[in-house]
């Protein structure tokens, strides 16, 4: 039931993993909220909250708080399963460091070839390319029109 992709290197399986991990934690959360719930007098349970009475309750808790400690135990497994990974590929530190405030991650589009006279802009995709040429085009436009329209009144006034 697992997508082929997942399987094909060791890096994609340490990916699932993570992703699995992230299930658990969710999965803990709720587990943790619910045993708060079952801890709670019976008294005080909504109506909505459909949760056991009596012995029933303390061996749901029982359940629920030996659950609760199997996912912590699997999510503590996999994450040192995912250091030791990371540790063994040699990943340098700085690859995996937090960016620096206000970054900007650069696009993944296509991009124009970069200029060799050193005024390339890296980084840049097809569409952020596409996007400043119209908007010198617009430029080019508008000057063009405020040319023509200077070189008309220049004209008329020439006429007067």
């Amino acid at each position: 039931d697992i997508d082929p992709i997942w399987t094909t290197s060791r890096t994609a399986r340490q990916i699932y993993a993570l992703g699995q991990v992230e299930k658990d934690i969710t999965r803990l959360l709720s587990l943790a909220a619910s045993s708060i719930s079952l801890l709670t007098l019976p008294q005080t349970d909504s109506t909505d909250d459909k949760l056991p009475q009596g012995e029933e309750r303390s061996e749901q808790f029982v359940l629920e708080v030996s659950e609760y400690f199997e996912r912590l135990d699997a999510v503590q497994i996999a994450l040192r399963s995912s250091l030791a990974h990371i540790r063994h590929s040699r990943i340098a530190p700085s690859a995996i460091n937090a960016p620096p405030p206000n970054f900007i991650p650069p696009s993944l589009g296509v991009g124009l070839t970069p200029e060799m006279d050193g005024t390339s802009r890296v980084n840049r995709g097809l569409q952020e390319e596409r996007v400043e040429r119209d908007a010198w085009k617009g430029i080019l436009e508008a000057l063009r029109r405020v040319k023509a329209a200077q070189d008309l009144s220049r004209d008329t006034d020439m006429a007067d």
